[in-house]
């Protein structure tokens, strides 16, 4: 069988920009993962190539924001305001502004669409950009971190080229930005997994959030109970993702890997390992489509970067027997099992099966499900 062809979307420039000191957002992962992926030779070799992002055309982002925000954004980089700025969130604790802000937005962004290319030329079978993942933010609102939303603007150009899309969301936030910019359209079906949105930002996505008009059953979100670990974490997607994404059958897979989730993230409540992610990769490549892959959040940086390396070691076909691959084993990239106490399970089990409940009541109706 012809190796799985997989391009890892990275270069140096990317290191030039960060956001500030006390922000728990921190640039760095992509080139930790990177160096981890190196070390082990996972970026050459069985089809692997590594692949420069170059900046996102402006004609580009404005498929998704408008040129006022456009506008706004670019000048508080450059230390001006625009009128409206701060009310768009540009200049806010979350979205603060800092040096290159402007340049590192639309390098990764063009990270995502570079990665869009190589699937829509069939050039990658796999294309994983580490550094995009921007899902909160709007067509006009800077938010949750985000500048320019790179997954809503690769989902738009695949739709552009006819591509039916199933974008999978896994990052501990709602994927509100995504989930909206396609709220109304069926060529992009949007599953976000996420921590309860009562408990956590941005307080979207709940059950009965289901889409509207010709869009409406296509909007899938599946709020989970603070402390979900990993076989409850997996009943939920296998009962809910599986179907949906094997009724709808799409062209190509967009899949957002934010790494929040993992248990001790300092800005979440679930108790997951990196192996969960390891069975959703595994069942994501049994559909045999085309996967665009990207970071997201994760702010425990050793615990995410081990998860994205781990996650490219499996879409690049690294790690197809996790007890005899010696580069990976050796890599120690697998979480060890978690103990969940009887309370816990006795907690979480009965919050996810009235979650599975309500969105299959509430969508699976409008795919035959």
């Amino acid at each position: 069988m012809a190796a799985r062809r997989a391009g890892f979307i990275y270069s140096p420039e990317l290191e030039k920009y960060s956001y500030p000191p006390e922000h728990p957002f921190t640039t760095i992962r992509a080139k930790r993962t990177r160096d981890i992926l190196n070390s082990m030779g996972l970026l050459s070799g069985n089809g692997r190539s590594e692949v420069a992002p170059v900046p996102a055309e402006r004609i580009v982002l404005k498929k998704f924001h408008s040129a006022r925000y456009l506008h706004a954004l670019k000048t508080a980089a450059k230390g001006r305001w625009a009128a409206g700025a701060l009310g768009m969130g540009i200049g806010t604790g979350d979205c603060p502004v800092f040096d290159g802000l402007y340049e590192y937005a639309v390098l990764a962004t063009g990270g995502t669409l570079i990665a869009a290319k190589l699937i829509l030329s069939g050039a990658a079978d796999v294309a994983f950009n580490p550094s995009g993942g921007f899902h909160h933010a709007g067509p006009e609102r800077a938010s949750g971190f985000c500048y320019i939303n790179d997954v809503a603007l690769a989902c738009i150009i695949l739709a552009e080229q006819g591509k039916r899309v199933a974008y999978v969301d896994v990052d501990v936030h709602h994927g509100d930005g995504v989930a909206y910019a396609f709220y109304d359209r069926c060529d992009v079906m949007t599953i976000s997994f996420h921590e309860n949105p009562r408990m956590l930002f941005p307080g979207t996505g709940f059950e009965d959030e289901i889409g509207t008009g010709r869009g409406k059953g296509y909007c899938v979100n599946v709020p989970l109970p603070v402390g979900t670990y990993d076989q409850a974490y997996m009943k939920a997607f296998e009962a809910v993702a599986l179907p949906l994404i094997t009724a709808y059958n799409p062209d190509v897979i967009v899949f957002e890997l934010g790494a929040d989730g993992l248990a001790g993230d300092p800005l979440a409540h679930l108790y997951l390992t990196n192996n969960v992610y390891v069975e959703i990769i595994n069942h994501l490549l049994s559909f045999k489509k085309p996967i665009l892959v990207t970071g997201g959040g994760g702010y425990n940086v050793d615990n995410t970067v081990r998860a994205w390396a781990l996650a490219w070691s499996i879409f690049a076909g690294a790690d197809s027997d996790r007890d005899t691959n010696p580069a990976v084993r050796q890599g120690g990239l697998r979480d060890r099992e978690l103990v969940v106490s009887q309370p816990q399970r006795e907690t979480v089990t009965p919050a996810i099966e009235a979650v599975i409940e309500a969105v299959k009541a509430n969508v699976f109706s409008f795919h035959g499900c």
